[in-house]
C-alpha cells in the first residue's frame, strides 16, 4: 500500500548540475546569496557628507522621534541617503533623497525654521489627534495653519481632561520636555465629589500601587470648596496615561472636573478661553529653552497677536 507523502522537501539540486551533492549545493547557494546582496546586511562604508545637518537635528526637529532613536535607526540600517545606508554623523544637505524603511520622507519641511510655541487652552470634548474615527473635534483644526512643517502637541489631555496644552514646531523640543528623564512638573486643578480624609491624601502623596507600577502625587493643595464640591491642585513629575484620574479613583474618589494649569515653568492664563492659543514671544520662548536644557536660538519669531501669559512656576501655596 502506497503512503502518501506530505510537505514534499523542495530539491536543492541545479537540473544542469545534476551530480552535484545536495550539501555542497546548499554552500554554493549560500554563497551567491552574500554576492547578490552584500549592501542590505552592512552599512557602506562611503565617506560620511560634512555638507548641510545632521540627520539626527533635522528629523528630530521635525518630530519623528528623539535624537537618540534616530541614532538607532542608523545603527539598525535603516535609513538611506540617495539610495545608500547612512552612517552615524551623517548630514542631509538640499536635494538628498532620504529613505526611512525604504519609504521617501519629505524631509525638507523640517528644515531649520524659527521655533514657534504655542499655549493651547483645550476644552472637554477635543481629543489630541490629527484624526478620529470617531469624528471627534481634533485641538489640531483650532491650531494656525503652518505652510512647510506640523505642530507636535507636547504630551497628552484625554478627551474629558481641560487646560494647557503646549504646542509646537520643534520636534526636538517637544522630545526634551516629555522625556521621563526631564521630569517635568505638571500640576492640575481637580474638582472632587466630597469629603477626602486625612490619611487619604497621605496615602497619595506616599505612593499608590497601580496596574503599571506605584505612583503618588508630588504635592497636593487644598484650594476650598462649598458643598460636595471640593477643588484641590495636584503637582505629578510623569506623563502616564490618566495617571491623576487613576490616582484618585484608587482611592474611591469621585473626579468631577479635571483641568491642566501648568506644564513645566508655563502657566495658563485666567484669560486665555477654551478653544484659543497664544503664542510665546521671544523673551518667553528663550525662558523654555533654557529650563529645557537647550541653547537658546538666535532667529527671531513670526509675530502674532499676543494675550496675557505667564511663563513662571507657580507660587507655593
Amino acid at each position: 500500500m502506497k503512503t502518501k507523502q506530505l510537505n514534499k522537501p523542495v530539491s536543492l539540486r541545479n537540473k544542469k548540475q545534476p551530480n552535484k551533492p545536495a550539501s555542497q549545493m546548499r554552500r554554493e547557494n549560500l554563497r551567491d546569496v552574500k554576492k547578490k546582496q552584500p549592501d542590505e546586511k552592512r552599512l557602506v562604508d562611503v565617506e560620511v557628507s560634512k555638507d548641510g545637518e545632521r540627520i539626527q537635528k533635522v528629523l528630530a526637529r521635525g518630530g519623528l522621534a528623539s535624537r537618540r532613536e534616530i541614532e538607532r535607526w542608523i545603527t539598525e540600517g535603516r535609513l538611506k541617503i540617495n539610495g545608500v545606508l547612512v552612517k552615524q554623523g551623517a548630514h542631509l544637505k538640499a536635494g538628498d533623497y532620504l529613505q526611512l524603511n525604504d519609504r521617501v520622507v519629505n524631509w525638507d519641511k523640517f528644515e531649520r525654521q524659527p521655533t514657534r510655541v504655542l499655549i493651547y487652552h483645550k476644552p472637554t470634548g477635543e481629543i489630541v489627534s490629527r484624526n478620529d474615527p470617531q469624528g471627534r473635534p481634533t485641538i489640531f483644526a483650532n491650531l494656525p495653519k503652518l505652510d512647510t512643517s506640523r505642530w507636535i502637541s507636547v504630551g497628552r489631555l484625554d478627551v474629558n481632561t481641560s487646560g494647557l496644552l503646549l504646542v509646537t514646531n520643534n520636534g526636538e523640543l517637544a522630545n526634551k520636555l516629555m522625556h521621563p528623564s526631564t521630569e517635568v512638573e505638571r500640576e492640575y486643578a481637580v474638582r472632587i465629589l466630597g469629603e477626602v480624609p486625612d490619611d487619604k491624601i497621605e496615602l497619595l502623596k506616599q505612593g499608590v500601587q497601580l496596574e503599571d507600577g506605584l505612583a503618588k502625587f508630588d504635592q497636593i493643595y487644598f484650594m476650598g470648596g462649598e458643598g460636595a464640591n471640593k477643588w484641590y491642585h495636584v503637582v505629578v513629575s510623569e506623563g502616564r496615561n490618566r495617571l491623576v484620574r487613576r490616582l484618585w479613583e484608587a482611592q474611591n474618589v469621585v473626579v468631577s472636573r479635571l483641568m491642566r494649569v501648568r506644564y513645566g515653568p508655563v502657566v495658563l492664563s485666567d484669560g486665555l478661553r477654551t478653544g484659543k492659543c497664544y503664542e510665546l514671544d521671544k523673551k518667553e520662548l528663550d525662558l523654555l529653552f533654557e529650563f529645557a536644557g537647550l541653547e537658546v536660538e538666535t532667529t527671531s519669531i513670526v509675530k502674532s497677536e499676543k494675550k496675557d501669559v505667564k511663563t513662571k512656576p507657580s507660587s507655593n501655596r
